[in-house]
């Protein structure tokens, strides 16, 4: 028998989903309605009621963070000034189109009310392509802070505001001080960490404040945030390693000011601001390591289309970018990106992106390269319509095109906390230019006033104070600790087939397994579920695995969340079964696999990636591939919607002997300009004797991916009519290969790709 209710001054408490809507049907202002700490399993919550400003009604857990929201379970609210604090949302799915939503139905919006405090956590639904989002926004005045929110994994982006229907638009929404946790790579379009609007509604204003939020390797996508809507204001968020960009995708009249985009030097994907449209203005915004090229340049301003359908891309007019700072970037100014006037031969009219930025000022911005770049400005096209007025530049005396308005001078810069470098001197003797409404601009990217002696750059003055801009308690609630759940890894030593599949399945995430004898022989699949690495116990030593079980099945069953590396093992089938393989469906989260030193044989494939199935990295280094049916297959997503099986693949220093088919089978297919993925590196492998049953003819597949690379390698005796068909104009390159008796490697500048839109 439950507990019933129990009213106080707390609150009235309640212990499972009856009790709580019959709190919530009897709800008056001022009402506070508590869930007690616990399990809460499959819970659909609809918060419908009324509070005033003064009295409004909540919805909270006993202890923030103790009330866990599991299994198919959502949250609905409805109503007038309701608050809900401190749920935790994990292990579950949404059995609806969100987590969280500020509407009940078309009739029953939420108005002036706020979520705060709470968690989502691996919340996702049982495949990538099925769609949901874990915030959605309707009404008017509605706020999402102090939240966590971390891994969505599936279709769709993590916030949307929607704004159809007069009573969802100058809705003055508040997206503020939320810790945005990582989100991987989805492999295709619909991933947004926040989409304010879309393309139907893109003309209405929206007025959303987005401000004091950190984005934490927010990497789902090209766009981290896509603004498709009028009025919206970005300020004062941290975007850290984020692998894409704050998008003005469609829609006017932006304000991105304060904000810092911090990259990484090893990553080629960070972006910083995307701009498309009319209005907008970037001042007061810092840049610092960031080496993303064209979509995901630190400054991207793209070419319009003609007469551009409403979801296309309009030219950009009346844009101001003033006293930004860019240190240590890679071409930090990008112009006229998304040219594509090359490919009209293959496509149509409505997709030449012909139309370059005009009546467009760029003022007193700073750039500090502290090794010189000799492209600090890359023109995709025309420029004229773009003024450049009191910028400055340190290269380091490395020459490059400029232009009039960009002054070469020498500066230095002083570390004022880590990521962050500021002027060591004021620079007051640059005149900064005084545009229309440049005395609006009345502060800096740390808040100090402009009113006086404004310098250029996005800090005023010589002497800022540190803005502690990654101090975490800024971010999300004060109860949640993402660290905490990192665990310490173990290291287990097995000697038996029947020890080596139970400390599999016990084993914690990170540990490490050790082989002790040199040949380990079963026939069931092994469930790769966590992180784990599997190798010999002995250094300088291989050991055996022979796998024996049924055809079509693999010898490591890859589930969502499994990251295995393998080093070192000589991994053989019986010919029909498999090597690596997804599972079939319900892959809800991405997988990893990297095999180093290792050698596979007599496998129907190598690795088998179904439908939906995702991976960030698949790695193969310095491994042998041989008497295999199949390779490297990872081209189940044929519907041609811009979707892909993997993020990263490297294959290095690796040789591959006899593989009939599939040796490496890498597909993405649609015409979809802003997905800048897969990467691809085939680098120091040979191929002998492969592709004999490759229906057409080509022995490495890359059909639409973006970044591949093809060198340093040999190709001997594979009877196939091409080694590969490379994509000319993306980012598809080859050099140094050996090719004997092996076809051709051809390059086609522009691939004919089936249109999405």
């Amino acid at each position: 028998m439950s507990c019933q209710p129990k009213a106080s001054d707390n609150g009235i408490l309640v212990y499972n989903a009856k009790e709580l809507q019959d709190a919530i049907s009897k709800a008056q202002p001022g009402t506070s309605i508590v869930m007690a700490n616990g399990q809460w399993e499959d819970v659909e919550i609809r918060l419908m009621a009324k509070g005033t400003e003064d009295q409004p009604i909540t919805l909270r857990a006993e202890a923030p963070g103790k009330v866990i929201i599991r299994g198919q379970s959502d949250l609905k609210l409805g109503g007038e000034y309701l608050v809900v604090d401190g749920l935790y949302f994990t292990n579950g799915a949404s059995p609806s189109g969100a987590v969280i939503q500020f509407f009940i139905d078309k009739n029953t919006l939420a108005n002036n009310s706020r979520v705060t405090n709470c968690v989502i956590k691996d919340f996702n639904k049982a495949q990538r392509d099925m769609t949901d989002l874990w915030v959605l926004f309707k009404g008017r005045h509605n706020q999402l802070d102090h939240c966590y929110l971390e891994g969505k994994s599936n279709r769709g982006p993590t916030i949307r505001v929607d704004l159809e229907g007069n009573e969802s638009i100058r809705n003055y929404h508040k997206i503020n001080n939320n810790y945005f946790g990582p989100r991987p790579p989805k492999g295709g379009p619909s991933a947004e960490t926040i989409q304010i609007g879309n393309s139907a509604t893109s003309m209405t204003p929206s007025h959303t404040l987005v401000a004091n939020n950190l984005f934490d390797r927010c990497n789902g996508e090209v766009e981290v945030i896509s603004s498709k809507s009028n009025f919206n204001e970005f300020r004062g968020n941290v975007f850290y390693k984020s692998q894409g960009s704050l998008v003005t995708r469609h829609g006017n009249y932006c304000i991105v000011d304060g904000n810092y985009f911090i990259g990484d030097e090893n990553s080629p994907q960070v972006g910083g601001v995307r701009l498309i449209g009319t209005g907008h203005q970037v001042t007061n915004n810092y840049f610092y390591n960031l080496h993303g090229e064209i979509f995901r340049g630190p400054l991207a301003m793209m070419n319009g289309i003609r007469q551009p359908a409403v979801n296309r891309y309009f030219q950009v007019t009346d844009v101001v970018v003033a006293y930004n700072t860019w240190v240590d970037c890679s071409s930090p100014w990008q112009f006229g990106v998304g040219s594509n006037v090359d490919q009209k031969e293959v496509l149509p009219s409505s997709e030449i992106r012909s139309e370059t930025p005009t009546r467009t000022i760029v003022a007193n911005n700073l750039i500090y390269n502290s090794v010189g770049d000799h492209m600090p400005i890359v023109r995709y096209d025309s420029i004229d319509g773009i003024d450049f007025k009191s910028n400055v530049i340190n290269n380091q005396g490395v020459a490059f095109r400029g232009v009039e308005g960009l002054e070469e001078k020498d500066f230095s810069m002083r570390e004022l906390e880590e990521n962050i470098w500021v002027p060591t001197s004021d620079l007051s003797e640059i005149q900064p230019f005084s545009g229309f409404e440049f005395d609006q601009i009345n502060k800096d990217l740390l808040g100090n006033s402009r009113a006086e002696n404004s310098s250029i750059g996005a800090t005023n003055g010589a002497g800022p104070e540190r803005p502690n801009m990654m101090d975490v308690s800024k971010y999300g609630p004060d109860w949640y600790n993402s660290s905490a759940d990192d665990s310490s890894k173990e290291t287990h030593t097995v000697s038996t087939g029947e020890e080596f599949a139970k400390v599999i399945e016990a084993a914690q995430d990170g540990d490490i397994i050790e082989l002790a004898s040199e040949r380990f022989e079963f026939n069931y699949s092994l469930i790769i579920d966590k992180k784990l690495t599997i190798q010999p116990a002995k250094a300088d030593a291989k050991v055996s695995l022979v796998y024996s079980g049924p055809a079509g099945t693999p010898a490591f069953e890859m589930n969502p969340k499994g990251k295995l590396s393998l080093n070192a093992i000589i991994l053989s089938g019986n010919g029909e079964n498999y090597a690596f393989a997804t599972l079939k469906e319900n892959m809800s989260g991405l997988y990893n696999l990297k095999v180093k030193d290792c050698e596979l044989s007599d496998f129907d494939y190598v690795l088998k990636a179904y439908k939906y199935s995702f991976s960030e990295y698949i790695s193969f280094e310095s491994s042998v591939i041989k008497n295999c049916s199949n390779g490297i297959e990872l081209s189940a997503e044929d519907d041609d919607r811009g979707e892909y099986n993997a993020e990263n693949v490297y294959i290095v220093d690796c040789q591959f002997e006899r593989v009939n088919k599939n040796v490496i089978d890498y597909y993405r297919g649609g015409y979809d300009e802003s997905t800048v993925g897969g990467n691809l590196i085939v680098r120091g492998s040979t191929f002998t004797q492969s592709g004999a049953g490759e229906e057409n003819g080509i022995l490495i597949n890359t059909y639409g991916i973006i970044n591949v690379d093809i060198s340093g390698n040999k190709f001997r005796n594979n009877p196939v009519e091409q080694v590969a068909r490379l994509w000319g104009a993306k980012n598809n390159s080859h050099a140094d290969n050996v090719i004997t008796n092996s076809g051709a490697l051809i390059v086609e500048e522009n691939l004919p790709l089936k249109l999405m839109y």
